[in-house]
């Protein structure tokens, strides 16, 4: 029997308060300057992907994981907004929050370690905490910065976690019609197969498929605009 891991994030939301406002943010992301809050938020973001990629976190017994998780989403989110100059202060706050949380949580003294055997992943690598999602722009098949990231993630795990097969599933956010959203969602899933076969998987053990705006992340309205909404997930199976 397969086994189907699903690569999309365990994202921790719900730990996060609803009621964050622009005060309690910290003072680089107060600014008004938007390029200066541009890098500030980039800045969070990057940290935020390293630290989901860095084995030593991924095994760490603490939340530190699942915070980075949550930064690297909400900072996803907040630079989509800026691309268009604009400042949407919740995923801006929730940004902060989660950055601050994953950078707060002190770390053990560690003794030097022993020569390292052949680098392996842990086995945490393997499970369905996987980044496997990637957002995009208003009427943007372009992935957005950090796809790149989340595929070489992907393919340089797939031998060793037995991933014999890859779906990519294209969605779009409730603006515009159905048939455009999924024609649109179809796009978005190819982008995502070419840039996997161009770091190295075969596109014969991929599935690539859309759902439009079907099979929402968020709930909204019809006609709203929805960074979140707007994604490929992979599920990969072995």
């Amino acid at each position: 029997m397969k086994t189907t891991v699903i690569s999309a994030l365990a994202i921790v939301g719900a730990a996060v308060p609803a009621s964050l406002s622009a005060q309690e943010l910290s003072a680089d992301l107060a600014t008004n300057d938007t390029d200066e809050l541009r890098g500030a938020v980039q800045t969070r973001y990057d940290a935020a992907l390293a630290a989901t990629n860095n084995v030593d976190v991924v095994a760490a017994n603490d939340p530190r994981y699942l915070w980075a998780n949550e930064a690297k989403a909400q900072c996803a989110i907040a630079l989509g907004f800026l691309k268009s100059d604009t400042r949407d202060e919740a995923s801006i706050a929730k940004c902060d929050y989660a950055y601050g949380l994953m950078t707060q949580i002190p770390r053990r003294p560690v003794a030097p370690p022993p020569p390292p055997p052949p680098p392996l992943p842990a086995p945490e690598v393997c499970t369905d905490q996987q980044p496997g999602i990637v957002f995009f722009g208003f009427d943007s098949a372009e992935p957005m910065e950090g796809a790149t990231q989340t595929i070489q993630f992907l393919a340089g795990n797939a031998e060793t976690c037995g991933w014999d097969s890859f779906r990519v599933v294209g969605h779009a956010d409730r603006a515009g019609s159905n048939t455009y959203n999924e024609a649109l969602s179809l796009r978005r899933a190819e982008a995502i197969a070419d840039l996997m076969v161009g770091l190295g998987i075969d596109r014969s053990r991929m599935s690539i498929s859309a759902e439009g705006e079907t099979n929402p992340r968020v709930p909204t309205a019809d006609g709203i605009r929805s960074p979140e909404n707007r994604r490929v997930e992979i599920t990969v199976s072995r």
